[in-house]
């Protein structure tokens, strides 16, 4: 399946997550959704992203879409991450990468493998940072993607993001 762009329905999908829930796609039908791929739990950047929504926890509920972070890690490491650092954004274990490469956000880890602070990556691929912003109809309205995973879209970034939904 070929990556969605703007303009293309976001593909469908059903992830187990933290706070013992599946995520289904479908259920955010009518509602604006902000999909936060990221490559790893308890990484230096991905730490400094999802602790930025948290710290800006009041303007992120304010924007008017939901927000999910999704990587390949399992429940258990997705708990246990948001208790140590008090995260405020539900994530969910994509452990076979199934959704990240329905999305076209995964790469292979070869010579990133120096620089990047994950362990396990499933058949050699990583997810990379993307965020997808999805209207209530799960129309993709804007996508960005990381092919290095070194930068983040902040609160702020999603604000712009969002008010473009108009």
């Amino acid at each position: 399946m070929a990556k969605p762009d703007v303009g293309d329905q976001a593909p469908d999908f059903a992830l187990p997550g933290t706070g013992g829930k599946t995520y289904r796609l479908s259920d955010y039908r009518g509602r604006n959704l902000i999909l936060a791929f990221y490559p790893g739990d308890a990484t230096t950047v991905c730490t400094k992203q999802f602790c930025n929504y948290r710290d800006e926890g009041d303007r992120l509920d304010e924007l008017g879409a939901e927000v999910l972070g999704i990587s390949p890690q399992s429940v258990d490491s997705h708990e246990h991450w948001v208790k140590e650092q008090e995260l405020n954004v539900p994530l969910l274990a994509d452990e076979d990468l199934a959704v990240a490469k329905s999305y076209g956000v995964t790469g292979w880890i070869g010579p990133l493998a120096r620089l990047t602070e994950l362990k396990d990556v499933p058949g050699g691929r990583y997810v990379q940072r993307a965020i997808f912003v999805l209207d209530g109809d799960g129309v993709v309205r804007h996508r960005t993607v990381s092919r290095t995973g070194s930068t983040y879209e902040s609160v702020e970034d999603l604000e712009r993001a969002v008010a473009s939904l108009g």
